[in-house]
């Protein structure tokens, strides 16, 4: 039997093959299977739509993001333009005026 790699984001060995797919049961991650043959894994980044995002772009804020030691919020509708991709938990970098350098989650942005 073909033995399946193993989950990249949480180390599961239990994949299952889904069409061209891979999944993790345990941590819900989807991959292509032809990308782990090669070795590599390309880095994506996606909106709350599902657009593919990527270094430069503007995006919107959907939803008043509170700020960690301050006494506003950033608020839904904010434009941020010039964003940087980042692999970690909060995958864009980026300058908000008003509130200097941050780090938001792309599922709480949407591309401009």
């Amino acid at each position: 039997m073909n033995e399946l790699a193993p989950c990249p984001i949480c180390k599961s060995p239990y994949t299952y093959e889904m069409e061209s797919l891979l999944v993790c049961p345990e941590c819900g991650h989807e991959w292509k299977a032809v990308e782990e043959q090669d070795g590599e894994t390309a880095f994506v980044v996606k909106d709350s739509n599902g657009n593919v995002l990527a270094d430069g772009d503007s995006v919107i804020t959907i939803k008043n993001l509170p700020v960690k030691g301050s006494p506003k919020s950033i608020k839904a509708g904010t434009k941020v333009k010039n964003i940087r991709l980042v692999d970690s938990d909060h995958n864009i970098d980026c300058k908000i005026e008003g509130f200097g350098a941050m780090a938001l989650k792309s599922e709480f942005v949407k591309k401009a």
